[in-house]
């Protein structure tokens, strides 16, 4: 039960973090909040989570945890709390990425009508959201000479 409340609390914070950075102006407390709370409160909520499965105070599924075989990682998402630390890996990652093609896009000058779906299918689709930027990117960042 627990597992499952953390799952729906996960996704709801992570939900109202997207609307804000594709909604919200980017003010830079806004964009502080995001990072710092957001995807570092995500990271924190994981890294406690993997050294609990790795030390065995949650426990695996068959086989233990290990990262060096397909059964051992198999093993790790085989409970609920397994596939909610997993989760958090996922919602940290694309966050701060979401977070990043902001940033990079309002520096490129490049419009939020065109920002919004590529974030949107960031949230849904990490890399995939992740590859359209930078394909969107290419053009904006040798006009302006920022390649950074």
């Amino acid at each position: 039960m627990i597992w499952t409340t953390l799952f729906n609390v996960l996704n709801m914070a992570a939900l109202v973090a997207w609307a804000a950075l594709i909604l919200l102006p980017r003010w830079p407390a806004l964009l502080s909040a995001l990072l710092y709370l957001g995807v570092g409160g995500l990271c924190l909520l994981y890294a406690c989570g993997l050294i609990a499965v790795l030390t065995g105070v949650i426990p695996a599924g068959e086989g233990g945890a290990d990262f060096t075989t397909i059964v051992g990682v198999r093993s790790i998402f085989a409970s609920n709390a397994g596939v909610v630390i997993g989760w958090a890996h996922y919602l940290a990652f694309d966050l701060f990425v979401g977070i990043w093609i902001a940033r990079d896009a309002d520096a490129k000058s490049i419009s939020r009508f065109i920002q919004a779906p590529i974030l949107a299918v960031t949230f849904l689709a990490g890399p995939l959201g992740l590859i359209v930027w930078l394909i969107v990117r290419e053009p904006a960042a040798r006009r302006s000479g920022r390649w950074r």
